[in-house]
């Protein structure tokens, strides 16, 4: 049996400048951990011709399949602040590119897949748990709705890399719409390269804007569609308790899906103020400062796309600066809509957002389960005498005051208990990636080859908003002695 990839590649047709040829570096023993069948297919891929020897072998990089054109893609980036001129993709080698059984075209990468041009003197390789930590979380990302680059597979190499110790070595195949960063421009930006920038838009626009072919401004267009989809994302984060961790600009995705899954992590407690990234030492990404670090990220897409608007810098810069307005307002509409869903409410009053605001306050101020107190929310919809939301507030009184006003707003509409639940449920997840969870997974694989407990979870996370009363215990918060109170880079 030969495994068939029916790639279509165009982003290797473009100059160049704009990656580096590289074939993945062939590692010693490949053995397939996992592979997402349902995703194969989707792509078009023969799962069971995946799960042989030679599929592994080609998951690893230590076979290249026909078709392929592996290159490792070149960028820049700011990153915590700082310009990085060239960065690039320093352990990721992107083969190439498939059409899915719904037309999108989709990048199929390796990560962890040996050294590049880009590596900046690093190996190029990736650990065992960042691999499993990016399955686990991109795939239950996809799960919750939320526009994510996915999980292909994940391939032990047998052999280790060297971090703080010696650790496993891994490789994950990654899936995208695409890999095209804000970096991405600032690379050609830097170099004052406008044919660059003008080819890489254009490229973007056929791939992921082809309504705004025929656009009279079609730059201007760009930024206004890349701005409105980064707002709706950024607020689809924050209505799951989601923080990032690392929000630079070559982690800022063109196409609007989230990608980079390194110091990741899921809120426990409500905390506007929360951080998990080691690396994130003043909070710069922290849950509440996404939307706002966002615009930043964006406004240095507008910088790079300045000389597409127009020859006058002043005209050009006012232009860009209104297409940018647009963020907040977007932004706002989207997560205020979100959260009246996840209370209940189908319609727009007055004192809505005063409402949510003060849930929200003293959820905080009581250290409030984010995602238990939404869904205990719903449960309640549908149950008064239900008190599992209450339960989550330090000072239950605290919740008390606020549920009744809550009621005395849904009596105002006519939607039935039932309805209602339904609704809320349908919106408020069970179960997220806990941290303490996903680092359990990966101790049990890193320390003792036991994969049964990633399988478990990864089977849970893909139902994230069935009650699953046989895994009840995956929806519980850490005790004291389990809480991660770090994540880390995978790097």
């Amino acid at each position: 049996m030969t495994v068939h990839f029916p790639f279509q590649n165009s982003y290797s047709a473009l100059p160049d400048s704009f990656f580096a040829r590289v074939a993945p570096t062939p590692v010693a023993a490949p053995r397939l951990i996992k592979l997402n069948r349902p995703l194969a297919v989707q792509l078009g891929l023969d799962p069971d011709i995946l799960e042989t020897p030679e599929g592994a072998e080609i998951l690893a990089g230590k076979t290249v399949p026909d078709g392929a054109d592996p290159i490792a893609m070149a960028y820049a980036g700011h990153q915590f602040g700082q310009f990085v001129p060239q960065l690039g993709d320093g352990r990721a080698i992107l083969l190439g590119e498939v059409i899915d059984n719904d037309g999108v075209r989709r990048d199929i990468q390796l990560k962890g897949s040996g050294p590049t041009p880009f590596s900046r003197r690093g190996d190029g390789r990736a650990a065992l748990g960042p691999v499993l930590r990016e399955y686990i979380v991109s795939e239950a990302m996809f799960a919750l709705g939320i526009p994510t680059t996915r999980s292909l597979a994940a391939v032990v190499t047998g052999e280790h890399v060297i971090r703080e110790t010696a650790l496993p070595g891994a490789v994950l195949t990654r899936v995208a719409a695409s890999h095209i960063r804000v970096g991405t421009f600032q690379f050609f930006a830097v170099r004052r390269d406008t044919d660059a920038i003008r080819r890489l838009a254009d490229h973007v626009i056929v791939r992921h804007y082809p309504d705004l072919l025929h656009a009279e401004q079609p730059y201007h267009a760009l930024l206004a569609s890349v701005v409105a989809r980064q707002a709706e994302l950024i607020a689809r984060w924050l209505l799951v308790g989601f923080i990032h961790g690392v929000m630079n600009t070559d982690n800022c995705s063109i196409s609007g899906e989230t990608i980079d899954y390194g110091p990741c992590a899921f809120m426990d407690a409500y905390n506007p103020a929360q951080v998990f990234s080691s690396i994130d030492e003043m909070g710069r990404y922290a849950y509440a400062n996404q939307p706002r670090i966002a615009l930043w990220n964006l406004t240095r897409l507008a910088e790079c796309l300045l000389p597409l608007f127009s020859d006058d810098q002043e005209k050009a810069v006012a232009e860009a600066q209104d297409i940018l307005g647009a963020f907040s307002e977007t932004f706002s509409d989207a997560y205020q809509a979100g959260l009246r869903k996840k209370i209940g409410l189908f319609t727009e009053r007055d004192g809505d957002e005063a409402l949510i605001q003060d849930l929200l306050d003293a959820m905080a101020k009581n250290q409030a389960d984010f995602t238990l107190t939404f869904r205990r929310l719903g449960d309640a919809a549908g149950d008064p005498a239900a008190d599992d939301a209450r339960a989550q507030f330090m000072d239950p009184t605290a919740f008390d005051e606020w549920a009744r006003r809550w009621r005395e707003r849904t009596a105002l509409e006519p939607q039935t208990a039932t309805e209602r639940q339904a609704a809320m449920h349908a919106v408020n997840p069970m179960f997220i990636p806990r941290n303490h969870r996903v680092e359990a997974v990966i101790q049990a694989a890193v320390n003792d080859d036991n994969y049964a407990p990633f399988e478990e979870l990864v089977k849970v996370l893909a139902k994230p908003y069935q009650d699953q009363p046989e895994y009840a215990a995956y929806a519980d918060p850490p005790l004291p002695d389990q809480r991660v109170l770090q994540t880390f880079c995978g790097t």
